[in-house]
């Protein structure tokens, strides 16, 4: 698979953040993906991807839009790193209590692909930095 291939594929998952219909998840993702960036306590794989867009990306995360993003790839690996922005809702992020407001933070994902699909993703975010822009900490 191409590059570009592997950055459509990325686009269609980014879109999925906060959507009603989650069916494209089965064909952008192998059966057995592993999503090492989800929280302790959710399953790893697929079903925690599918929990995670149905619960906190649905409630917090909607209108989340990469700001600024740089991509790299080098065979089956495509990394995007940049700035991610939106409007907190309000409410507890990660067990601390954030009034609602706008954010950007710095974040990055890794994901290694597997005949064109997502087998592997990873994330990296500045979460306290969020958090401080929000007037929380």
């Amino acid at each position: 698979m191409t590059k570009e291939r592997h950055k459509k594929v990325l686009e269609r998952f980014d879109a999925l953040l906060g959507a009603e219909d989650l069916t494209e998840l089965d064909e952008l993702c192998t059966s057995d993906m592993v999503n090492h960036s989800l929280a302790p306590g959710r399953p790893s794989g697929l079903a925690g991807t599918r929990e995670y867009l149905l619960t906190a990306g649905r409630r917090d995360f909607r209108d989340h839009q990469w700001d600024e993003l740089t991509v790299v790839a080098e065979g089956p690996y495509l990394v995007q790193f940049g700035k991610r922005g939106g409007h907190w809702p309000g409410g507890p992020f990660l067990g601390i209590e954030a009034p609602a407001g706008p954010y950007s933070r710095d974040f990055m994902t890794a994901y290694r692909f597997s005949d064109g699909k997502i087998a592997e993703r990873w994330a990296i975010r500045d979460d306290l930095g969020m958090l401080r822009q929000l007037g929380a900490i």
